[in-house]
This record gives C-alpha cells, sequence and structure tokens, in this order.
C-alpha cells in the first residue's frame, strides 16, 4: 500500500481555498511511496513535504498563499497552517492508525 491512499476521501472543510490544491499535490507526491512504519515516521513525512511544496514549515502562524493553486477569486491559493496542524495532519494520522490496525489483524483495507 502506498501513503497517497490515506488522503482518500478529501476532508469535507478546508482552511483557505488553496488548501484542497495542496492536498492533491501532497497524494500526488506521496503516489508509489509505501507506507511507514510507524506515526512518528509519517508525521515527519507529511511536514516535510508541506515545507517542499509551500517553502513553510507547518509550524508557521501565519496564512500564506502558494501561486501555483491560485485559481482566481481573493483568497485563492491561500493556505491555513492551522487547518493542517488541526484537521489535516491529524486525519491522515488517524487514517494511518487506522490502517494499521487493519494490517496487524490481518485483514485487508478496503
Amino acid at each position: 500500500m502506498n501513503m497517497s491512499i490515506l488522503f482518500d476521501p478529501e476532508p469535507i472543510q478546508w482552511g483557505l481555498r488553496g488548501d484542497p490544491y495542496l492536498w492533491r499535490e501532497m497524494a500526488e507526491q506521496f503516489q508509489g511511496i509505501p507506507l511507514p512504519e510507524s506515526s512518528h515516521e509519517l508525521s515527519s513525512l507529511l511536514e516535510e513535504t508541506f515545507l517542499k511544496l509551500t517553502g513553510y514549515p507547518v509550524s508557521h502562524q501565519k496564512h500564506f498563499r502558494v501561486e501555483r493553486h491560485a485559481h482566481g477569486g481573493m483568497s485563492s491559493g491561500g493556505i491555513a497552517t492551522e487547518f493542517w496542524r488541526e484537521r489535516g495532519i491529524p486525519l491522515l494520522l488517524s487514517r494511518f492508525a487506522a490502517q494499521q490496525g487493519v494490517q496487524r489483524d490481518g485483514f485487508a483495507a478496503r
């Protein structure tokens, strides 16, 4: 299994208008990359990829804009690090934990 499975389905609510585009870009980055061994390793990979794709650490305290994710509108391309810290990354970590539980129990993931 590769890491991109953790990104499906997408969250229902986002922080800013650029967040869904960044979510999809991150999913593409992890296509074909095997799931890591631990949630700590996953968290590190997510934070490193966030930094690589945006130029900002997920700990950055202010919203910022990623031009390639701007598709029209006043807040277009805006990235809310608060969304990623409080909802996005925790959602991915919880999906990873659920996936690990399925693998440990010997059942195939759906």
